[in-house]
This record gives C-alpha cells, sequence and structure tokens, in this order.
C-alpha cells in the first residue's frame, strides 16, 4: 500500500496538470470505490467545481475544488494520471472512477484490486479526525510522541503502523525508521528508554524524508502520475532486502511477522531485547 512518501510524490505530481481544471462529469462502473456521497449525489455536487488546490494528509489525497474536497485513498494498487481524453495507458484497463475535466483532459483513477476509495466531503477534519499528527508537521514533537506510548506494551512497529498513532507510516517506513534508530521491531514499546524515542523520533522523519527525496518505492503497483517508478526502492536499508548484506554491518538482513506484517531488520545492529 501506498505510503505518506509515495502519496506525497502523487500530490506533487497532479499539481500542475490538474490545479485550475474544472470538473464538467463523473463516470464510474465500481460503485464501491465510491465511498460517499451516493454516486449521483457525487456527480452531480462535483460537475463544475474547479481544483484548486492538492495536499495530502497521511495517506489520503485531497484535491480542493470550489465548494467540497475530492479525497482519494489509493490503498493497495490506486494509481491517479491526468490525460489527454483521447489517450490511452497501460492503466486503462483498471480505471473505475474517471472525472472529465475541461480542456478534454482527463483524471483517471485506475484500481486493479478494487480496493481505493473516493470521497466528496465539504468536511475534511470531520472525515479524517481519526487520523494521528503528520509525522513531517510540526504537530508531531517529541513531547506528544513519548505521551502517545505511555502504557503501551505492544511492539514498537504495531504502534508505528497505526493511523490513529501516526498518520501515513506502513510497513515499509517503520521498518526504515526502526533500522535507522538501531531498533528491533518486535521490542515492546515500555522497554524503549527515551534516548530511544528521542532517537526514533528523528528516524521517522529521516526515512519518510528520504522516501520523498527518491519520489516513493515502486515494488508492487506504484507508479508516480507520469507513469514512471519512484527509486526509493533501491535506497532502503533493510525493508525487502532479506538475505542480503546490511549497509552498515554486513550481516544478513532478516524477515519475521510482527503485527502480522512481513517485517524486516538486521540482528546486528537490531538487537533483541528482554
Amino acid at each position: 500500500m501506498p505510503e505518506l512518501p509515495e502519496v506525497e510524490t502523487v500530490v506533487r505530481g497532479l499539481r500542475q496538470p490538474l490545479i485550475g481544471r474544472r470538473i464538467e462529469r463523473m463516470w464510474q462502473d465500481w460503485a464501491p470505490t465510491i465511498h460517499s456521497p451516493a454516486p449521483q449525489e457525487f456527480a452531480a455536487r462535483a460537475a463544475g467545481q474547479r481544483v484548486r488546490a492538492i495536499n495530502r494528509r497521511g495517506k489520503y489525497i485531497l484535491i480542493e475544488l470550489d465548494h467540497d474536497t475530492l479525497v482519494i485513498h489509493l490503498k493497495m494498487s490506486g494509481r491517479l494520471y491526468v490525460t489527454a481524453a483521447d489517450e490511452e495507458h497501460e492503466a486503462d484497463r483498471w480505471v473505475h472512477v474517471r472525472f472529465d475535466l475541461d480542456g478534454e483532459r482527463q483524471l483517471r483513477f485506475s484500481d486493479l484490486r478494487k480496493f481505493g476509495r473516493v470521497y466528496l466531503t465539504d468536511d475534511v477534519e470531520r472525515l479524517l479526525s481519526h487520523l494521528g499528527p503528520e509525522p513531517l508537521s510540526d504537530d508531531f514533537t517529541l513531547t506528544g510522541f513519548r505521551e502517545g506510548m505511555r502504557g503501551r506494551k505492544r511492539a514498537i512497529k504495531s504502534l508505528l503502523m497505526q493511523q490513529e498513532f501516526l498518520a501515513g507510516v506502513g510497513n515499509i517506513y517503520a521498518d526504515e525508521a526502526l533500522f535507522r534508530a538501531g531498533i528491533h521491531p518486535a521490542t515492546r514499546v515500555d522497554l524503549l528508554t527515551e534516548d530511544d524515542t528521542e532517537l526514533l523520533h528523528q528516524t521517522i522523519r529521516a526515512a519518510l524524508e528520504a522516501g520523498i527525496e527518491h519520489e516513493g518505492a515502486s515494488i508492487n503497483w506504484y507508479r508516480k502520475p507520469d507513469g514512471d517508478k519512484g527509486g526509493s526502492q533501491d535506497h532502503f536499508f533493510v525493508y525487502g532486502r532479506t538475505n542480503l548484506p546490511c549497509r552498515a554491518c554486513g550481516s544478513a538482513i532478516n524477515k519475521i511477522r510482527v503485527a502480522q506484517r512481513g517485517t524486516h531488520f538486521c540482528p546486528q545492529c537490531q538487537p533483541e531485547r528482554v
């Protein structure tokens, strides 16, 4: 599933071709993708509104219109791209929602797995009120980070992936941040020291910023809006590198399961704690 760096890359790639465009009509052939409101009302409300800005909250893409916000969650296999109405693309076979724009352009939402969701709302804060702080914003303070950990005994990786705790971090960047901090991913939260939490607070930001710098990880379906792959997968320390040598110490990267997710770590750089 695309995480914060991938979604941020999509947002940045959509701004130039999409901002200023007017939505003329919406088409869909898979109603479950339209989360709310119902497809007919959705189409009627969206028609005629112009795109004013494009931003991100956690893993959600926020396309701000004149009166509403178009909110899109890519889930596992979603792709967004703007194209001329008469152009064909490889991903078109999985397009289930399309917005016809002025100037004979289209915003297409391709989603092979059909898990992606689209919302139209006039109250984004209420829709996304369940999300924790943005890890790259000033809201992500060390004090708040530590306070959110207080009394927790679950594995630290499990907590980092909880969107109510921290918005935008998933399986990939949790592994990368924990490696950078030298923390075993199965370490119980209550065993972390103050030095651990201070360092992890920094490495979460560092891992996400590196992901954005390299325009996201094209491991499975993720592609940038222009169709090109991101390059983050070529720079990971541990994720996807099972049995390969650690870039820091040369030990073989291990893979286990934490919180039912494949989890990568270096046994030398991230020793277990008891």
